[in-house]
């Protein structure tokens, strides 16, 4: 039975578990949980294509936000993609590797520099595209077009405050 106070299950157990003495959310009642368990199913749609093509996860949200940002700095990159500095570097070697990316000294700050795609790289998202839309349509047709739409609203009117 769930408490529709909290959404939070109800014991019906005497005596309490080590969870509950302690006060901690059950596992299907904790956010950041619950948050990836869903990433997972949704990258169960995407990850097969990436595999096809031997792209990681963070490798495809690094082509994304560059094919739908342009040219920017790594720490853009960085902060729109959700990819640690670190993990962004060991991306972007590899990326330039492949001849995905190019990296070019920043128009007004020599120190710095930006990064963009090449034409190869925007051919293999575009190429990519409609299996991602694939994806999604399987989805929506799992969990219903209306509940996706107001599950995308939800999260990004969380992710604004």
């Amino acid at each position: 039975m769930i408490d529709t106070q909290t959404s939070q299950p109800q014991s019906t157990k005497d005596s309490a578990s080590p969870a509950e003495a302690y006060n901690i959310r059950p596992t299907d009642f904790s956010l950041p949980i619950m948050l990836l368990r869903a990433r997972e199913l949704v990258m169960e749609h995407i990850r097969p294509f990436l595999l096809e093509h031997d792209l990681t996860d963070a490798q495809w949200r690094v082509l994304r936000v560059l094919h739908q940002g342009g040219a920017m700095e790594p720490t853009e990159i960085s902060a729109q993609g959700l990819v640690l500095t670190p993990s962004l570097t060991r991306i972007l070697k590899a990326l330039e590797a492949r001849g995905f990316i190019l990296r070019e000294p920043h128009q007004r700050d020599g120190r710095r520099h930006q990064v963009q795609l090449t034409e190869k790289a925007v051919a293999l998202v575009e190429q990519l595209a409609p299996l991602s839309q694939a994806g999604y349509r399987e989805i929506e047709t799992r969990f219903g077009a209306e509940d996706t739409r107001r599950l995308l609203a939800l999260l990004s009117a969380f992710c604004e405050r």
